[in-house]
């Protein structure tokens, strides 16, 4: 289990997660039981279902009943990495193969459905209409964003508002829910359920623009995969949108936007951002949000979960994985 300090209050919790996520479901074929051992072993945080539990110990839900949406919502993030990685025709994450590179596209597709519906059922045993319908919107989301990516042309250069709506669907959508979750089994009141929302939201950017500058900054061993992945694909992250605001026409830079890239054009890229500005101004990007994060738990009264989602917000401007 996580050694994270502010953790620590919900260990037992999320030892019962793992529990339920690695249960295995009668008449399950035994190749998706070892995609689910392998896709669950490989290191992820447990950054949400840790908060679904951290928002409902503040909001005073059932933590049994919680059990099941923090399952449901780290399923669904797994689910989604399945097709991600698919979709990118991504080899390795956190230093493991994934499921892609050892099966067929068809094999991997249904797998990563098999987890979506799994997802969707863990959620629904918690029996809250509210929070199906919640989880039905933010899958819409996930999927909607990544379409939308899709359909981009390659290296172009969104607006701010466009980047965030693109982080907000990709990653601060999920992370959101799960924050929302404990307020929503609580039938708390609503100026809670929009803090909760509006914390997880704020975490979920600033999560995702740490990603983003990690993919700059961190080595290959730390990343899990190679350094600058995201150039490589053509997809312009807030690091690099800020470096051309003040180096619009630097060669390497419009060359591997308009024409795409070579590997030295992107160790060469990669070496003029991290040494720019465009890092600190990115990583200030993110801590803003977490202050907004901060602020939306003013409401709650003090508690050692507080206290742990207050940490939890400070850690994710300060990690280096």
């Amino acid at each position: 289990m996580s050694s994270l300090p502010f953790f620590h209050p919900i260990q037992d919790d999320l030892q019962r997660v793992e529990d339920l996520l690695q249960e295995p479901v009668p008449d399950q074929h035994p190749a998706i039981t070892g995609a689910v051992e392998l896709l669950l072993g490989s290191g992820g945080k447990r950054l949400r279902p840790a908060l679904v539990f951290l928002s409902a110990h503040l909001c005073g839900a059932d933590p049994d009943v919680a059990l099941f949406a923090a399952a449901g919502v780290e399923m669904l993030h797994t689910a989604t990495l399945v097709h991600d990685d698919l979709i990118d025709g991504s080899l390795m994450r956190r230093g493991a193969e994934t499921l892609n590179a050892r099966w067929s596209p068809a094999a991997t597709v249904l797998t990563g459905d098999y987890l979506f519906a799994r997802a969707a059922y863990l959620v629904a045993c918690t029996e809250n209409v509210r929070l199906v319908r919640r989880f039905a919107e933010t899958l819409m989301v996930i999927c909607n964003g990544e379409i939308r990516q899709m359909f981009d042309e390659r290296g172009k250069v969104p607006t701010f508002q466009e980047y965030e709506r693109r982080i907000y669907a990709k990653t601060a959508s999920l992370i959101a829910l799960s924050a929302e979750s404990g307020a929503i089994l609580a039938h708390t009141n609503e100026a809670a359920i929009a803090a909760m929302r509006t914390y997880g939201a704020r975490l979920g950017l600033a999560f995702q623009i740490v990603d983003d500058v990690l993919d700059f900054v961190a080595d290959e061993w730390t990343l899990g995969k190679p350094v600058g992945s995201d150039l490589r694909q053509g997809l312009v992250t807030l690091p690099v949108m800020l470096f051309l605001e003040q180096n619009g026409d630097h060669p390497v830079l419009q060359r591997i936007l308009t024409h795409g890239s070579s590997e030295p054009m992107v160790q060469e890229a990669v070496q003029v951002i991290v040494a720019s500005p465009a890092i600190e101004r990115s990583l200030q990007v993110a801590r803003n949000y977490i202050q907004e994060a901060k602020e939306a738990l003013q409401l709650f009264p003090s508690s050692e979960y507080k206290a742990a989602l207050l940490d939890l917000a400070d850690f994710i401007v300060q990690r280096q994985f």
